[in-house]
């Protein structure tokens, strides 16, 4: 029966991320720095509201589009922090995290032979939704360009073909942000094509220099422009598989309809635990990155005295050095720092090819872990260059 099986399926792979992440969880002593997720609790406000939810028997179908109240608190969120408006009766979708709405939406506007614009390198998690929809990716390189897009670049790719872009703010792997002069280079680019912007800004309020600007709030882009966002960062809330997807009416009730066929609606307590996060529990974000910008201050100085190359990250909780100097490719750089040092980190080349001879590091983890992180990969390295 396998060779009836999708060929399309059987074209994805595991992404690096989980390979190494459960391989490093076999061994007692290991150091996992792979996994993009926060290590703080959700927050006891937050819990309690889903636990009250599930003893109220509150656990059934909410509207498809998810509870109309909390559609009202994303709605009002974007409107106070961001200053651009959402109306949630028709322009906003409740998901099942980001990912799901990210699949909605790649479902909704992809057919066979369309092509997909992404800079690179870029989170292993949308390629394989866009293979599975017949659609092509082109990658937009940014490994010249201090791992951020330029518009010249961007706008040599877009053909008749191109469908989408998808971009991913702070970004994950490198942990780099845009200020508002470099996407304003962007949106002139994108407002003069006829494509679908795809923003997923699910770490915006992981931003450390500056305040996150928002392609939403371009109005001259936001006819064409899907909004992705959630709680899973912000929060700590990945289990709680919470998202949301804002765009235009006439193209949100499709959205709508691929959503509801997907999972009919997001689980009903982690709705009602949504509303408490973005009503009394908004500064969550604020204590947390508090944290982040110790550690990433302290993962940098290490690698850097390390010789490694690294780009000092501004947003998201991850940082991206180069390993060009120890003559290994990402992967068996990996491999060879898990099998001998236990520390398990995530090989560039998961994030396309174009990260290739680097590695992502992920500091949403312990200080200590940390440091016997870094202890450990400088060992590896003294050792193998």
């Amino acid at each position: 029966m396998i060779n009836r099986v999708n060929e399309r399926v059987k074209d994805i792979v595991v992404p690096g991320i989980r390979v190494f992440s459960n391989e490093v969880m076999q061994y007692k002593d290991g150091v996992n720095l792979t996994i993009g997720e926060p290590d703080f609790p959700t927050p006891d406000p937050v819990k309690q509201a889903g636990i009250e939810a599930i003893q109220n028997n509150l656990t059934g179908y909410s509207h498809n589009a998810g509870l109309l109240e909390l559609r009202e608190k994303v709605s009002l969120f974007f409107e106070e922090k961001y200053g651009f408006h959402y109306d949630p009766v028709t322009e906003i979708v409740i998901t099942t995290g980001a990912s799901e709405g990210i699949d909605s939406i790649l479902r909704t506007i992809l057919t066979e032979g369309d092509e997909v614009i992404m800079p690179a390198p870029i989170y292993s998690g949308y390629e394989p939704i866009v293979h599975l929809s017949g659609a092509k990716v082109v990658y937009l390189d940014t490994m010249k360009t201090d791992l951020l897009p330029c518009p010249d670049e961007l706008e040599g790719l877009i053909s008749e073909k191109t469908k989408a872009i998808i971009l991913n703010y702070p970004s994950n792997p490198t942990g780099m942000t845009l200020n508002k002069e470099q996407m304003d280079g962007l949106v002139k680019v994108l407002e003069r094509h006829d494509i679908f912007i795809i923003s997923d800004e699910i770490y915006s309020e992981n931003s450390f220099n500056e305040e996150h600007v928002s392609f939403a709030s371009y109005p001259e882009i936001r006819n064409k422009l899907f909004l992705i966002h959630g709680l899973s960062k912000s929060h700590a809330m990945t289990g709680w598989r919470l998202g949301y997807v804002l765009g235009p009416k006439e193209l949100m009730e499709h959205v709508l309809k691929v959503h509801l066929y997907n999972s009919i609606c997001a689980a009903l307590p982690s709705q009602y635990a949504g509303i408490e996060a973005l009503t009394n529990s908004r500064n969550t974000p604020l204590k947390m990155n508090t944290a982040y910008l110790e550690r990433r201050d302290y993962v940098y100085e290490r690698l850097t005295a390390m010789g490694l190359s690294v780009i000092k990250p501004t947003g998201a909780f991850y940082i991206f050095p180069s390993i060009d100097m120890t003559g290994l490719t990402s992967w068996d750089f990996a491999t060879k720092l898990l099998d001998s040092e236990l520390v398990a980190v995530v090989p560039g080349s998961t994030f396309t090819t174009y990260g290739e001879g680097f590695i992502r590091i992920s500091y949403a983890n312990s200080m200590e872990n940390l440091v016997e992180g870094m202890d450990r990969i400088e060992r590896f390295i003294k050792v193998n260059c």
